[in-house]
């Protein structure tokens, strides 16, 4: 692999600063004091119905059975807190039906602390923003743990344990996904790209899932995936640990073990998109017969020659890394 130091000012500005912190990043915090204390099933469902700003919402440990939804939204300066620990467990019943919580035009959320398990999907966010989903365990899922869609923005997805996806179809059982498939823009997105922005999925410890650890889709832009541990072991309906399909993504410091085909994979689904990605400071042991880092099909990605690629059967990249 021959090291080019690349001398445009534009590619070495898209390389990450150690001290950058996306606004996407306020912290939850710990959970306050509660304001609304929940222990069934109704009792959830109907404080989601009727969450206000400055809520928060606390779950006693036990069982939740049933799918649950929210369409009420909190404020910048007030937003609303669902919390728990992990032995409150919101379960859906079956992963062939329903999303375990769906945030559905909902912004300003915090989902902190608690277990979301067997649905079809786990956690979903149509049309919101400013939601930060974290400290959760999402498993035993049928496709997707956590999903990103229909332009949501600015969300933070961190510090998640996410396994056990892929049961209904393992095709599409990732970690993280975020945005929609071009197929699925008439769906959910009006017929336009899905811009899902500007969203950041941080310290999360994803294993054990049916495709890829995190699927970025063509339709966004501009957001940051970070110090993420992705293990591929057992993935049957993915090849890669991450999928860059947008643009102008930073995919920094995460650490892959174990994948069936290459560490990290770029497509261009459609012209114009999976382009400008930034992959700087990962370590890929992929333990597999492709590439630590490929390109694919793309053009204008910027793979830094300061990740650490051992055990890829076809070396460090398709492409030539780039000196920082």
């Amino acid at each position: 692999m021959n090291r080019i130091r690349l001398l445009s000012a534009l590619t070495v500005s898209l390389l990450p600063s150690a001290t950058s912190t996306p606004p996407a990043l306020a912290s939850a915090g710990a959970c306050p004091a509660a304001t609304v204390d929940v222990a069934t099933a109704d009792e959830l469902q109907a404080a989601l119905g009727g969450a206000e700003p400055g809520d928060v919402i606390h779950l006693a440990d036990g069982t939740y059975l049933g799918t649950f939804v929210t369409t009420a939204s909190g404020s910048e300066e007030s937003p609303i807190l669902l919390c728990g620990t992990s032995n409150a467990i919101l379960d859906g019943d079956g992963v062939r039906g329903g999303y375990g919580l769906h945030l559905d035009g909902a912004s300003h959320w915090r989902l902190v602390g608690f277990t979301v398990r067997n649905a079809q999907k786990g956690v979903m966010v149509d049309h919101g923003t400013f939601n930060v989903i974290e400290g959760l365990t999402v498993t035993h899922i049928g496709d997707e743990a956590i999903h990103l869609r229909a332009f949501s923005t600015d969300n933070a997805v961190r510090g998640n344990t996410i396994s056990d996806t892929g049961l209904r179809r393992d095709k599409f059982g990732e970690g993280v996904y975020v945005g929609s498939a071009q197929s699925n823009w008439c769906t959910h997105s009006d017929c336009q790209p899905d811009e899902s922005d500007r969203n950041v999925v941080e310290g999360n410890t994803i294993f054990d899932t049916g495709a890829e650890s995190i699927d970025l889709k063509e339709g966004t832009t501009a957001g940051t995936v970070r110090a993420n541990s992705f293990d591929g072991e057992g993935m049957t309906g993915g090849d890669s640990w991450l999928d860059a399909k947008g643009n102008d993504w930073q995919i920094v410091d995460n650490v892959g073990v174990n994948s069936p085909q290459d560490g990290f994979q770029m497509h261009e689904i459609l012209d114009g998109w999976g382009t400008g990605n930034v992959f700087s400071g990962n370590t890929a042991e992929v333990n597999g017969p492709g590439f630590g880092f490929a390109a694919t099909n793309t053009d204008g990605n910027v793979i830094s020659c300061d990740n650490d690629v051992t055990a890829a059967d076809e070396g460090f990249s398709d492409r030539d890394c780039v000196e920082a």
